[in-house]
């Protein structure tokens, strides 16, 4: 697998996610479409959208619920020829916020996508034992501790993960959850006293190395304003390759 083909196989899955065609994000203009439910989407959605917006560094992708293509336009017209990722910053988030509220709209995730670059995503020392985790062993790890790792709520999704082990005591997990066919999702937890030794960006490169191993790609997610798992991501060897704005209905928000 390249960089490229990971980065194809990522537009492919946003494609579905979306409802619109691999292209649409490599084009200077904005596109719109209608947001419709597909099996194939990432499973963690909600489809079809209130509306979401996604960039990969060209033109914005909206896609909308049928009742709200007339708002999604209007805030794509907003957008700058010049600055489409303009959106993404608070004054454009606050524009999409005014042109949906009316409607009981009110955005809801505003958050970064990372890719493994295979260039950088190397074997990272680790100053603890690390062990290869399969379903029976993450079974009994659905605490509080492990909420970033491992997801109670999609708990069958959870399908592999690596430990950070201090003789017997479990002191960082890095899970991740087959989200669609091709693409696992990568969470991360450090207990409090074990940070800033370097065990997360070993684990999460373990991590991604074994996912690509079964033949699948990794990805991370991170909010703008979470700096210490922006910089795990990419100490780990990952890179930024997309952002979502994503509108949700106000009572789903609550």
């Amino acid at each position: 697998m390249t960089n490229r083909e990971i980065m194809d196989i990522a537009l492919r899955q946003s494609a579905v996610d979306c409802g619109c065609e691999p292209g649409d994000f490599l084009k200077d203009g904005n596109t719109l479409v209608v947001s419709r439910a597909d099996p194939a989407a990432r499973r963690y959605l909600e489809l079809p959208h209130v509306c979401s917006f996604v960039y990969y560094g060209r033109g914005v992708v909206a896609t909308a619920g049928e009742e709200y293509t007339e708002a999604a336009e209007k805030c794509l017209a907003l957008v700058g020829k010049d600055d489409p990722y303009s959106l993404f910053e608070t004054p454009g988030a606050h524009r999409v916020e005014s042109v949906f509220a009316p409607l009981g709209g009110t955005v809801r995730y505003m958050a970064e996508y990372f890719l493994p670059d295979l260039n950088a995503l190397t074997e990272r020392p680790c100053p603890l034992k690390m062990r290869i985790l399969g379903r029976e062993e993450l079974a009994p790890l659905y605490t509080p501790e492990w909420s970033n790792a491992l997801c109670a709520r999609r708990a069958e999704l959870d399908v592999l993960g690596v430990g950070a082990y201090d003789g017997g005591r479990l002191a960082a997990l890095a899970g991740c959850s087959a989200d669609c066919e091709t693409m696992w999702q990568i969470g991360v937890d450090v207990l409090p006293e074990y940070r800033r030794r370097g065990i997360a960006s070993a684990l999460t490169s373990r991590l991604a190395r074994e996912i690509m191993e079964r033949g699948k790609v990794p990805f991370y997610c991170a909010a703008w304003s979470n700096v210490a798992s922006v910089r795990n991501a990419i100490r780990s060897g990952f890179r930024p390759a997309w952002v979502e704005l994503t509108v949700k209905k106000r009572e789903e928000s609550l």
